[in-house]
């Protein structure tokens, strides 16, 4: 059985220290359930705690459903947590375009950031599978 390994345990623990914010759902391609966790406080600490537990799955799943490429889902998601207002992440995908637009605006006025959030697993999935067609 071939692997992917699109996502790091490591990365998935060390924001599941912040997870009560949800940016480890975030992190594995769960954005519904990363936002009920931003505004629930981790599900009122309760889901935060459980988990802990629960990221090897969300691993596993997260390297099911994503690809490789040649763009890295953790160095996208290192520039996006860090320097996402200023488009470093688009930059890294190719979005030339947008990443410009990102730094002028501070990431669409925030809106754009919290929408990569949702979405940023996806597009580094795209421009993968794209390279592959391609490539």
């Amino acid at each position: 059985m071939i692997v992917n390994n699109t996502h790091s345990k490591v990365i998935g623990y060390i924001l599941w220290i912040f997870g009560f914010m949800g940016a480890h759902r975030f992190y594995y391609g769960r954005p519904i359930s990363g936002t009920l966790y931003f505004f629930t406080l981790g599900l009122f600490f309760i889901g935060w705690i459980v988990d802990l537990f629960l990221i090897p799955s969300m691993d596993r799943a997260a390297e099911r459903r994503y690809v490789v490429g040649p763009k890295d889902y953790n160095v996208s998601w290192i520039l996006l947590t860090f320097l996402g207002i200023f488009g470093a992440h688009r930059l890294y995908m190719g979005k030339w375009l947008t990443a410009i637009i990102w730094f002028f605006t501070g990431g669409l006025f925030l809106l754009g950031y919290l929408y990569d959030y949702w979405t940023l697993n996806g597009q580094v999935d795209e421009v993968n599978r794209e390279s592959r067609r391609f490539g």
